[in-house]
């Protein structure tokens, strides 16, 4: 599960990182990004646009802000997205509580070597009662790698970066893009 992170990048960091064309001059890092949040993501042809994270389905009684990995394909809420709609969601932390008896301590997690690491993420638009057309991402999840066990059983899945473009490239072979929908091997650090 991912059900918080955080972006704390200037918008140098950020323009540099993604290689990005025409940036929003009042982009400002966040210590910690919420559900229903607006935040920037990452959209083929490195355009950065700002979308609110969770999927607001009918059925739902809140937003649903992660996507399993291993039932993507099955999913009728999420299977389209990720057949055409994917996107990187940029972050340089993300949040987990651990357990320890009754007592649940919030733990952040980031990866050494990549300061500025992309999440799987998927699009979807809807229609308001106006009918007017909004868009909405999801985080994907996977099954945590060996350090996040400790702490919970899910993880987001972080793309290693010479894996972003096969990952944004709406025109690959699923298949292949599925495969990239694992735990991380970079080394987490965990506080």
């Amino acid at each position: 599960m991912c059900g918080r992170y955080a972006l704390e990048a200037s918008r140098k960091d950020l323009w540099e990182r993604y290689l990005l064309g025409e940036m929003d001059e009042g982009f400002v890092g966040r210590e910690e990004i919420f559900p229903t949040n607006e935040s920037p993501i990452i959209l083929p042809g490195n355009e950065l646009v700002y979308q609110k994270w969770g999927f607001v389905e009918p059925f739902a009684s809140r937003p649903l802000i992660n996507a399993r990995a291993e039932t993507i394909l099955e999913k009728l809420t999420f299977r389209q997205p990720f057949l055409s709609s994917r996107c990187l969601v940029p972050a340089t932390s993300f949040f987990e509580w651990e357990k320890s008896g009754k007592e649940k301590i919030k733990r952040k997690i980031w990866i050494g070597d990549i300061p500025i690491f992309s999440m799987a993420g998927i699009l979807k638009t809807y229609q308001d009662e106006n009918g007017e057309a909004f868009t909405r991402f999801s985080i994907i999840t996977t099954a945590a790698n060996e350090q996040m066990a400790a702490i919970h059983d899910r993880m987001p899945v972080i793309l290693d970066p010479e894996d972003e473009a096969l990952y944004l490239d709406q025109k690959a072979d699923p298949k292949r893009v599925f495969q990239l929908l694992k735990p991380t091997t970079h080394t987490l650090i965990i506080a």
